[in-house]
């Protein structure tokens, strides 16, 4: 008896790959958009919710069950209310066409960002004005630095002086970097709320710590009362550090050593359409 590949290729076959395949590049898309955000640890949440769910029905407890099924029947309204930047940043991010376009990972230009920073931070901490920068890794920073006034300026250790000169319109607040430049200044970073900060901190600390728990971003901390130069990032606070360590730290955290550039299955596919046609 022999096998038949007719019965097994089919049209009907092929669109079912395709719907699956479809299905799972977005899923990706998806992934790729959240990885590094807070929104991770929320779908962390929603999976255990699901979990419980499961338990609850197979081991027949009604109760938990119960309330399992109203959590998950006002989940869809709650995910779009919590996911709400997300979901903005991923439609902006589809509206760019990134899509159809290439993903590029921007090359750090490791020396002279850590030179502007460190010129700017030594000079500040010598004079004791206090300054808080903050550097955006993977977790987008949009929401804060929409609370800001934006810049887009290129990075200068003497641009960021002048910020935070005292009693100036731009002084007060955060000064946030996106993409090698200065997004925005004046902008407002969450307060944390731990009970670990110890007494003699001030708001610029608070806010550094407070930012460090909710995203992945590098801040800086120049201390007004002492000089002392801070660095926060995941939760940790770094106090007091010499230049030596201070700069250090930067070349670990910030020097990317080369840069990677890659295009997505439709870009190439476009690109090699436009290729034959133009032979």
């Amino acid at each position: 008896m022999t096998f038949d590949w007719s019965q097994l290729i089919t049209w009907r076959h092929l669109l079912n790959v395709i719907d699956i395949l479809v299905v799972w590049f977005f899923i990706y898309k998806l992934i790729s958009l959240l990885k590094g955000t807070k929104a991770v640890q929320l779908l962390k949440g929603m999976a255990v919710i699901v979990v419980i769910k499961m338990v609850s029905f197979f081991l027949k407890l009604e109760t938990i069950d119960w309330i399992m099924d109203l959590i998950i029947s006002w989940g869809v309204l709650a995910t779009i209310i919590v996911f709400q930047p997300e979901i903005r940043r991923g439609l902006e991010h589809l509206g760019r066409g990134s899509l159809f376009g290439r993903t590029k990972r921007q090359v750090n230009p490791g020396e002279q960002l850590i030179k502007a920073l460190d010129k700017s931070v030594q000079y500040m901490a010598k004079r004791r004005i206090g300054a808080l920068i903050s550097i955006q890794m993977e977790t987008g920073l949009d929401e804060y630095i929409e609370t800001g006034i934006p810049l887009d300026a290129d990075i200068s250790g003497e641009l960021l002086i002048n910020i935070f000169i005292p009693n100036t319109p731009l002084h007060d607040g955060a000064v946030i970097i996106k993409d090698y430049k200065i997004a925005a200044a004046a902008g407002y970073l969450p307060l944390s709320e731990s009970s670990l900060i110890p007494k003699e901190l001030g708001t610029r600390h608070r806010a550094a710590i407070g930012l460090s728990e909710v995203t992945d971003a590098l801040t800086i901390v120049v201390s007004e009362e002492t000089g002392g130069v801070s660095v926060t990032r995941n939760s940790e606070l770094l106090r007091d550090l010499t230049q030596e360590d201070f700069i250090r730290y930067l070349e670990k955290e910030l020097i990317v050593e080369e840069e990677t550039i890659k295009k997505n299955p439709v870009q190439e596919f476009i690109e090699g359409l436009r290729k034959d046609g133009s032979k």
